[in-house]
């Protein structure tokens, strides 16, 4: 029996998108972070022993910082720190202390923005003195998470579900089935796509601002919050992106109302205006996402910006045209051409192909290494998804064999090729003919259906109808209009094939059969009852026509598997947009690593007097990260030896052609005094007598240059002396 879409049937999708939604989310736990902590001054769990006069955290990447984004607690929780966070230098930040603190246990709480529209959150302890008892917990430090976090992602997931639906919607009446447009279920789609997005864009935008806070869901609608968040890029990006959609409305109300009322010249000339400004339109809504997520940081953001707007416009096409070939193929009231159907194979398969070639530039943009795939949450979802495609170009290649033995009219069951272009589904519908001609076997076959169409009403027809109608005949005689009536009803029901709303078909032939005529009302309502019924009966032999072909049906079952397994890829998708990039983490474990191992060995180092400091930066330009570590020995009033060392994140020393380094003394005013190393090896800058006139918290900035144009300065303080 052929499948349909029956409410048990769409509960069981709903529920199947539900789940898998849920586990999804549930599994990649809240915010996962983007930008990750590479280090901090003072460490996490040192001890110190004079306070620091500020709190400093290196970033994997720049942040965006409000007042309350770095907290600095005492053992018993109050605020220690003065002032806003300020950006010192490159992807540093630090906040000011109060002076005179005593000894004890100290917690610092942050949570900032990254670059890429995540929020991260973390808490970590340093001491003064000696270690001591705390009141403030640490472990409940999290950004992005509980009711508002699930919230967000959900908007997230619809969102690029409607943006799916409603592009890949619209191309595919555009470019494979313009007779599409006039089909009401297909119009709905659309339509539910636009509305789906345009909901979503405004949910996200009311939940940005307590997501990236808070976290309350009482913060949602407070208004100055959503005006902070219009300030930011992603509120720009989500902004810029409503006000497409109200261009995007006007595309879809001109495809689906004023198209099928052109004629074939007009068509010709608004198809091609609509094909450029819906490309236009998508390309910026796409965009939009592009402008404000992963693209738009990290490794060559002038480039992936790009990319991904085509990678995301690949997608729609495909799977937002596979929706509504699924639709089209359950819901038309009309059989989906073959010539549409192969259509749009072609347009899925050059989709595939820029989905490969760009999902492999991002691939190695977000991940870096092969080891990333197995070692980082990113890599293992990644390869998640790639099986998913994979298992959906499979699909797909069993429904490019369905359309060809749909074209070529070849019977799957028996592997014969039908001397005629007739199949089982086009006979009973009277299908139209690529030149638009109806075949005359079609219209045979129509009619002896009609004959028998018109006897089956008559054989369910209570006898009290029949002994009515058959009244109304003897007293009007064979031109009655109630016999107008009933051939009035064949003829509407024949129309009803290409109508959407068979009822309504009939409807108007009743009663322009019984218009002129002066028969009562109950004759009336007689016949259009009669008409309903005859029509109600033809809509069904079509549906049992259209799905008795074989072809239709194999191809039906393989897209509804396709969009099931679609389902669960955009699900996939989406917690993969909120999962740290694979390079940010190892680059991130890689100078933590560093920062852990200078920390070992400070016991060392501070018996000898001598001093290391170790500082990740980035350049931001093309292999700008490393690690700079700095060695000051004795670190003492007077001559010291400095040795500045510059590696990779992966620890190889890093061959770039000049590094320069300042000592400051903010509290004598006191700099900044220059220091220029001379290079000893790859990766190695030495400089003898490096004179530090008096004792004190020392600033030492180092200046590193990768290229002719690409330089950063980052920071620590150290005491000298």
């Amino acid at each position: 029996m052929t499948p349909t879409i029956t409410p048990r049937r769409t509960r069981a999708l709903v529920l199947l998108f539900l789940a898998v939604f849920g586990v999804l989310l549930a599994g990649a736990g809240p915010a996962s972070a983007h930008a990750a902590l590479t280090g901090s001054d003072p460490a996490q769990g040192v001890v110190v022993d004079k306070a620091p006069t500020q709190v400093t955290l290196n970033f994997s990447e720049k942040v965006a910082t409000s007042d309350d984004s770095l907290r600095v607690l005492d053992p018993k929780g109050k605020r220690v720190d003065t002032g806003k966070p300020a950006n010192i230098s490159g992807t540093s930040y630090a906040v000011q202390l109060k002076s005179g603190l005593p000894d004890g246990t100290y917690t610092v709480s942050w949570q900032v923005v990254s670059a890429d529209s995540h929020p991260v959150a973390g808490a970590f302890t340093f001491s003064i003195g000696a270690p001591s008892q705390t009141t403030v917990s640490v472990s409940g430090d999290t950004a992005g998470g509980g009711v508002v976090g699930w919230l967000y992602g959900f908007g997230r997931y619809m969102s690029y579900a409607g943006f799916i639906v409603m592009v890949g919607g619209g191309a595919f009446v555009l470019a494979c089935w313009r007779r599409g447009s006039g089909v009401r279920a297909v119009q709905r789609l659309v339509v539910s796509g636009w509305l789906a997005l345009t909901s979503a864009t405004l949910l996200l935008l009311l939940l940005r601002g307590s997501y990236t806070g808070s976290g309350k869901v009482g913060d949602v609608f407070d208004l100055s919050l959503l005006g902070q968040v219009l300030q930011t890029k992603t509120g720009a990006a989500l902004v810029s992106r409503l006000l497409l959609l109200a261009a995007a409305a006007l595309f879809i109300a001109v495809l689906f109302g004023a198209y099928d009322k052109r004629d074939e010249e007009e068509k010709r000339d608004l198809t091609f205006g609509l094909a450029i400004g819906g490309f236009v339109v998508s390309a910026g809504l796409a965009a939009s996402w592009a402008m404000a997520e992963h693209a738009s940081t990290g490794l060559q953001p002038g480039i992936a910006m790009p990319v991904d707007v085509v990678h995301l416009l690949a997608v729609a096409a495909w799977l937002g045209g596979l929706t509504a070939l699924l639709v089209a193929l359950y819901r038309s009231p009309t059989p989906v051409e073959a010539s549409a159907v192969r259509r749009f194979s072609t347009l899925a398969f050059g989709s595939v192909v820029a989905l490969v070639a760009t999902g492999v530039y991002q691939s190695w943009r977000q991940l870096g290494s092969w080891s990333a795939f197995t070692d980082t949450a990113y890599g293992q979802l990644l390869l998640v998804k790639i099986g998913l495609v994979a298992l959906l170009v499979g699909i797909a290649s069993v429904s490019r064999r369905w359309t060809g033995r749909l074209a070529d009219g070849t019977d799957v069951r028996t592997g014969e090729t039908e001397g005629s272009e007739e199949s089982a589904g086009e006979a009973g519908t009277g299908r139209e003919t690529a030149s638009g001609q109806q075949e005359t076997s079609g219209d045979q076959e129509a009619s002896g259906h009609e004959e028998a169409a018109e006897d089956a009403p008559r054989r369910k027809e209570p006898a009290a109808a029949r002994a009515a109608g058959n009244s109304a005949k003897t007293a009007s005689g064979s031109g009655s209009a109630v016999e107008g009536a009933r051939g009035s009803a064949v003829e509407g029901a024949r129309g009803s094939a290409a109508s959407d709303d068979a009822g309504e078909v009939a409807d108007s032939g009743a009663a322009e059969a019984t218009g002129g005529s002066s028969e009562s009302p109950a004759d009336s309502r007689r016949a259009a009852q009669l008409a309903r019924q005859r029509a109600a009966v033809a809509t069904a032999r079509q549906k049992r026509e259209r799905d008795a072909d074989p072809d239709r049906f194999g191809l039906r079952r393989s897209v509804l598997a396709e969009a099931g397994v679609a389902v669960v890829l955009l699900a996939v998708t989406t917690v993969l947009t909120q999962t740290e990039p694979g390079r940010t983490e190892q680059e991130a474990k890689a100078a933590t690593s560093s920062s852990s191992s200078s920390s070992s060995s400070s016991p060392a180092d501070s018996s000898s007097g001598a001093v290391t400091l170790t500082m990740p930066f980035d350049t931001g330009g093309t292999d700008g990260k490393g690690v700079v570590s700095v060695d000051l020995d004795p670190a003492r009033v007077g001559g010291n030896e400095m040795h500045v060392y510059v590696t990779r994140t992966n620890g190889r020393a890093f061959d770039i052609p000049e590094v320069k380094v300042a000592f400051t003394l903010e509290a004598r005013k006191i700099g900044p005094l220059p220091v220029t190393p001379d290079r000893v090896a790859t990766g190695h800058w030495a400089a003898s007598d490096v004179q530090i006139p008096m004792a004190g918290d020392w600033k030492v900035a180092v200046t590193v240059r990768t290229s002719d144009i690409d330089q950063v300065t980052v920071s620590k303080n150290a005491q000298i002396g």
